[in-house]
C-alpha cells in the first residue's frame, strides 16, 4: 500500500515532469523529487537530450542545498535507465548515493532497462515500489510508449469543424470555422508533439506554415509532408526554416528533378511506396519512430484523414467543433466510405468533452486501439 504521503510527493513529481513536455525528445518526461525526513531535499526533471536525466538533477539539486542522501526516498515518474545512453545510468547514481527507498510511478518500456532498473535497485538493497499514480505516468509519456513497445508514434489526429462536421466550404474557404481560444489550444497541442504530418492537398488549400505560433514553445515540431508526386512548390511556407521531411513515391525522372529543387530548399525526400503505388502510411510512421518521433500530430485533409484512418494510422482525435452550420456541400472532416452495417463502423471512446472559447474540444481514441503496454 501507498500513503497518502506517497500520493502527494507523486503528483509532485509528475507535475515536474510535465516542465519537460516540449523539450525532452526523444526521451521521455520525466520529474524526481527526493524527500527525507519528511522534507523535500530535491527535484529535478529530465533536461533535453544528451543532459540529465531527472533524477540526476534532483540529485545535484539536494547536494547544492546541503543535504545529505543516505537514507532518503526518491520518487521518479518513470524507472531509473541501467544502461549507458547518452549519459550514465541513473540506477547507478542512486546506489551511489545510498538512498534508501526507490517509489517509481511506471516500469520504462524501453527493453533497455525494462526492470533493470528497479533490478539493480533492489539489488543493492533500495526498497523498490512500483506503479504508483501509473496511468497519469502513462499518458504524460504515451508517445514514448508507443515507440518503444510498438515501434511507431502515438498518432493524434486535429481535425476543427463546424457543428455539422464541415471543415471548409466548397469554394475551400476554412479559415476561420473555430474561434482564437480553440485556435490556440490546438497550438499547444502542436507544440507538445515531436512532428506534424499534413498532406499536399492542405498545402495547395492553405499554404500553412505548420509551425507552432500561438502559444510559446522552446521549440518547433519536426514537419512532415505526405507528397506522392512531389507536388510542393518550393516556395511553400512549410518549407521555410527547419528542414521538412517529404514521404513520395518512387523518384522517377520527373519527380527526381522536382526532388533536386526542394532539396535546395532544405527538404529531405524518402521515398515509401505501397503495392498500389501510393505513399505506404503505416511504413512512414514505423520511419517516423525511428527517427525518434514520440508524438505525431496530424492536421491534414479529409482525403488524407481517411487513408491514415482506414489504415489504422491513428490513435485518437483531437476535434473542435464550432457552433455553426456549413451544409452538406461542404467538405467533410474523413474521406471514409460508409459502412456495410453498423457493427463494421469505427468506434471510439471520449477521453474528454471541453469547452475551449466558444467552441467544444473532443478528445476520442480509437476502440479498439492497437495494443499499447
Amino acid at each position: 500500500m501507498f500513503s497518502q504521503t506517497d500520493f502527494v510527493h507523486m503528483e509532485r513529481a509528475l507535475v515536474l515532469a510535465a516542465r519537460g513536455m516540449y523539450t525532452t525528445d526523444p526521451n521521455p518526461r520525466v520529474g524526481c523529487v527526493i524527500v527525507k525526513d519528511g522534507e523535500v531535499i530535491g527535484e529535478g526533471f529530465t533536461q533535453p537530450a544528451g543532459q540529465d536525466h531527472a533524477e540526476i538533477r534532483a540529485l545535484k539539486d539536494a547536494r547544492a542545498r546541503g543535504h545529505e542522501l543516505r537514507g532518503a526516498t526518491v520518487y521518479v515518474t518513470l524507472e531509473p535507465c541501467s544502461h549507458f545512453g547518452r549519459t550514465p545510468p541513473c540506477a547507478n547514481a542512486l546506489i551511489e548515493a545510498k538512498v534508501g527507498r526507490v517509489v517509481a510511478a511506471m516500469e520504462d518500456p524501453n527493453p533497455l532497462v525494462s526492470g533493470r532498473g528497479l533490478s539493480m535497485l533492489r539489488d543493492a538493497g533500495i526498497e523498490v515500489r512500483c506503479e504508483l499514480l501509473a496511468n497519469e505516468a502513462r499518458e504524460m509519456n504515451i508517445g514514448f510508449v508507443s515507440r518503444m513497445t510498438r515501434k511507431r508514434p502515438w498518432v493524434r489526429m486535429k481535425v476543427a469543424a463546424s457543428l455539422d462536421g464541415r471543415t471548409g466550404l466548397p469554394s475551400g474557404e476554412s479559415q476561420w470555422i473555430t474561434g482564437e481560444a480553440a485556435r490556440a489550444d490546438g497550438h499547444a497541442w502542436r507544440a507538445r508533439a515531436s512532428a506534424i504530418l499534413t498532406g499536399i492537398g492542405t498545402i495547395r488549400e492553405d499554404n500553412p506554415h505548420m509551425t507552432v505560433r500561438a502559444v510559446e514553445t522552446p521549440r518547433q515540431p519536426k514537419r512532415v509532408l505526405i507528397d506522392s508526386r512531389l507536388d510542393v512548390p518550393p516556395e511553400a511556407h512549410i518549407l521555410a526554416g527547419a528542414p521538412t521531411l517529404i514521404f513520395c513515391g518512387n523518384l522517377d525522372e520527373q519527380l527526381e528533378q522536382r526532388a533536386i529543387a526542394l532539396r535546395d530548399r532544405g527538404a529531405e525526400i524518402v521515398p515509401l511506396v505501397n503495392e498500389n503505388g501510393k505513399v505506404d502510411l503505416p511504413r512512414v510512421l514505423i520511419e517516423l519512430a525511428e527517427r525518434g518521433v514520440n508524438e505525431l500530430h496530424v492536421e491534414a485533409g479529409y482525403k488524407l484523414n481517411g487513408s491514415l484512418l482506414r489504415e489504422g494510422c491513428v490513435d485518437e482525435l483531437l476535434v473542435y467543433l464550432a457552433p455553426s452550420l456549413l451544409g452538406s456541400d461542404s467538405m467533410s472532416m474523413f474521406n471514409l466510405v460508409a459502412p456495410a452495417s453498423l457493427d463494421e463502423r469505427l468506434h471510439l471512446e471520449y477521453q474528454s468533452v471541453d469547452r475551449i472559447g466558444s467552441d467544444i474540444r473532443i478528445l476520442a481514441r480509437l476502440v479498439p486501439p492497437l495494443p499499447l503496454h
